[in-house]
């Protein structure tokens, strides 16, 4: 179970990834620029908001607190936002303006990192949580 944990945490993102590059390229030119443009403007805005909102709220990450070993070894710097989760919520977002279904599945995959850097121990529910809302925000 560990180890689905552990791939799940630290590389399932990349699936996700591919999920939304595949998409694109099976778009028409005019669906392929209105995602650059969507694209252009949300993810940088989105990682903007999460480094502002960084630099005011810190949460050591629960290894640290906790005072135990981690199933993955990140640095023990400041938790909140979750990368991973403002990544694959932004991608998941961006996929579901265009395709409920797909969006769907992207959010599901994201969900599911996010419950996984939960249980490793790397991230708290508060830093998940943090990060789908940022993105929610920042999409609105």
């Amino acid at each position: 179970m560990d180890n689905l944990i552990i791939f799940s945490a630290k590389y399932l993102y990349l699936i996700e990834v591919f999920l939304a590059v595949v998409y694109f390229f099976f778009q028409t030119r005019s669906n392929q620029k209105s995602i650059i443009v969507l694209s252009a403007i949300f993810l940088p805005l989105a990682y903007i908001i999460a480094q502002v909102i960084a630099t005011f709220y810190f949460d050591p990450r629960p290894f640290v607190t906790g005072n135990f070993t981690p199933l993955i070894s990140p640095a023990p710097d400041n938790g909140f936002p979750s990368d991973h989760m403002l990544l694959t919520g932004a991608i998941a977002s961006i996929l579901f303006v265009y395709d409920k279904r797909i969006g769907a599945l992207a959010w599901v995959i994201a969900i599911v990192i996010g419950i996984s850097r939960v249980y490793a121990g790397i991230h708290h529910l508060a830093d998940i949580v943090g990060s789908v809302a940022i993105v929610i925000v920042s999409m609105w």
